[in-house]
């Protein structure tokens, strides 16, 4: 087929965002009757920023539809890459909208009285665990005689390394927990922030600007830096993989216990490599000592190009696939769902047993800023992370430094 006859996807690279949104679209030209082609492109994180925002990929009519996360949302509206989407709702809106969606999922993508996207997949951040490692009377017994206390989820973070400590065993190929720490902008930037909301501290000041340099932030950065460091207690290829690889890591039972994704526990449920079918539950994350506990709101759209030249296809395509069916579709296939009736759909809570913790884990959850130059400023923070990890420097120091660059950019 010819260009004129094929839409463009970029799509965020993970098997089940890619086996989903080709049935979705065999099933909309089945449907609908629609002849044109679609060229599917997964791409990694650096990947598909690179091409669909810092290429304008989304502007000069590379790709009709993209995956955006909300990370790159306000750049990637205010640089003009998104078709306002609002027009093409009012004529015909999706099943149920707004109503079908928590008001969480629908928040990022408004400006004004403009829609950059739809929502695609959700998850907030979240504690996942081995529940069949945690039940056990002879790991509660053997945890009870070298600690003194029950074997329990963990409620703070001091907890979560003797915990990952106990569980440690490299002979069985078997690890306390497991991280992502490739630097990529986000994994280490969503970990470093984690610590430091559950120590209590902000991630911007009184007027809204980026400070990384507050005695939370050092403590949250320093807890970090020994926990991943820490061989007794952490997967040795945690330095080396991102979220992905992480939890495909966690699925093949290596590890005990992660921070990840709610949609990295659903997909343990679902897909054919894992081995920890019906041994997985998810909890909120571990707090330091007289904090409170909190998630990160971080989540995918469709968006459509302004570029497009398939603007009618494109978001033809993206109601059908938010509709209720193709959004539990998603969620089977090992995404996640970001409709309330997904979220209480009996059928997935039967295969997922903690599904409906989704809203309970909403409640704790936050975003990041909304700064048209978010990803630099990520990146400025990854580079810190990774400075914490891979010197000697103290991580006073490292902030400081940090915070000066984060300065020297500018504000939106």
């Amino acid at each position: 087929m010819s260009e004129r006859d094929t839409i463009r996807i970029a799509v965020r690279k993970f098997g089940p965002f890619e086996s989903a949104l080709q049935k979705m679209w065999d099933s909309f030209c089945a449907e609908t009757g629609c002849t044109m082609n679609a060229e599917m492109v997964p791409m990694d994180l650096e990947l598909l920023y690179d091409s669909i925002i810092e290429q304008k990929g989304l502007q000069n009519g590379n790709w009709d539809i993209a995956h955006v996360v909300t990370d790159w949302l306000y750049e990637a509206w205010t640089t003009g890459a998104l078709l306002d989407l609002q027009p093409l709702i009012a004529q015909n809106p999706p099943e149920d909208f707004p109503s079908g969606w928590s008001n969480s999922l629908l928040s990022a993508q408004k400006f004004g009285e403009s829609i950059a996207g739809l929502p695609f997949h959700d998850g907030p951040e979240c504690f996942i665990y081995r529940k069949d490692l945690f039940e056990d009377s002879r790991e509660q017994q053997a945890y009870f005689n070298q600690h003194g206390t029950p074997l329990r989820v963990p409620q703070t973070w001091d907890e979560f390394q003797t915990v990952a400590r106990f569980f440690n065993r490299p002979e069985q190929n078997l690890f306390g927990t497991v991280f992502a720490g490739y630097p990529d902008g986000h994994n280490t930037v969503f970990d470093f922030v984690l610590q430091l909301w559950t120590r209590g501290g902000q991630l911007t000041d009184a007027n809204g600007k980026v400070k990384i340099d507050t005695p939370q932030a050092i403590e949250a950065l320093e807890f970090y830096k020994q926990l991943l460091l820490d061989k007794t207690a952490v997967h040795p290829q945690s330095v080396n993989y991102e979220s992905v690889q992480m939890g495909m890591a966690f699925a093949r039972g290596e590890a005990a216990m992660m921070v990840n994704w709610f949609g990295f526990a659903s997909m343990c449920e679902v897909i054919a490599e894992s081995a920890v079918k019906g041994k997985v539950d998810v909890a909120k994350l571990p707090a330091a000592s007289g904090s409170e506990s909190a998630s990160l709101n971080v989540y995918w759209l469709y968006t459509i190009g302004s570029g497009s030249r398939h603007k009618q296809t494109a978001y033809d395509f993206l109601r059908f696939a938010v509709n209720q069916r193709n959004d539990k579709l998603l969620t089977l296939e090992g995404g996640i769902g970001c409709r309330i009736s997904t979220w209480n759909d009996g059928g997935v809570n039967a295969i997922i047993p903690y599904y409906h913790k989704l809203e309970e884990l909403h409640t704790v959850a936050r975003m990041l800023p909304q700064k048209s130059n978010w990803a630099q400023i990520a990146h400025v923070i990854d580079e810190a992370v990774l400075a914490a990890l891979n010197t000697d420097s103290a991580v006073e120091e490292i902030l400081n430094i940090a915070q000066q660059k984060i300065a020297k950019l500018t504000t939106s």
